[in-house]
């Protein structure tokens, strides 16, 4: 999310392209702490989603492993534990996965509009999509935190920034392309299933990014809907 002061559109050529989910990982921030020796409630969940011995005891490699997986995905503190905000993003990873090449199934993103973006704020995901063609994705996004959601309904891009800087929070917004007031898709330099969210926009990795900046245009549709998980 940043401010609109500055006007610009850059207006590229269409490619289609069809893709598979990407679970794209990025870095998270968060430093290692110390390991901890306690089992969590959802221990048993944790060791099967890594692949660990699925006995729901809390071992050292256990930890090492669960630990590594928190580091690299920005979730705190970071000490091992199989807890509620660990295993909600491996659950919505998960669930993201499951959706293959069908992120339309339900028909909710509509298909009467040509070419449209599309993102499901409950799965974190978003595609886009020419009728009831798919064109890219689906792709996970990180949408606005609880009390900055990313807002629902149907809305145009109208206009494009490829180097935009957000004034209210003076952060790089790559390849911006606003939507609704502040709120843009755009890339990030962090793991999308870093919690909490965003301020509201719809943050992507930067592969993702270009990719839209490439197939979407001043004037294209924009689909919200859902609501993410924790608002």
């Amino acid at each position: 999310m940043g401010d609109i002061r500055r006007r610009g559109a850059v207006v590229l050529g269409l490619t289609g392209l069809v893709a598979p989910l990407t679970l794209a990982l990025g870095a998270g921030p968060a430093q290692a702490a110390s390991c901890t020796t306690q089992a969590g409630p959802y221990q048993k969940q944790v060791e099967k989603f890594l692949g660990r011995p699925v006995d729901g005891k809390q071992s050292t490699t256990d930890c090492k492993a669960i630990r590594a997986f928190q580091t690299k995905h920005g979730i705190t503190p970071n000490i091992g534990y199989a807890g509620p905000v660990t295993w909600g993003v491996m659950d919505l990873m998960n669930k993201q996965k499951a959706v293959g090449n069908k992120p339309n199934k339900a028909g909710k993103c509509p298909t009467n509009k040509g070419r449209i973006a599309c993102v499901n704020l409950t799965l974190q995901i978003s595609w886009i999509q020419d009728g009831s063609k798919l064109v890219y994705g689906p792709v996970p996004v990180r949408t606005g935190r609880d009390g900055y959601e990313t807002r629902t309904g149907l809305k145009k891009i109208y206009w494009r920034h490829i180097d935009h800087v957000s004034s209210i929070y003076n952060v790089p917004m790559p390849y911006s392309q606003f939507f609704d007031g502040g709120q843009a898709f755009h890339s990030v330099g962090l793991s999308m299933w870093n919690p909490p969210g965003s301020h509201g926009c719809v943050n992507m990795t930067t592969t993702t990014a270009k990719k839209y900046w490439s197939l979407l245009k001043n004037g294209d549709d924009v689909f919200v809907y859902g609501r993410k998980p924790g608002t």
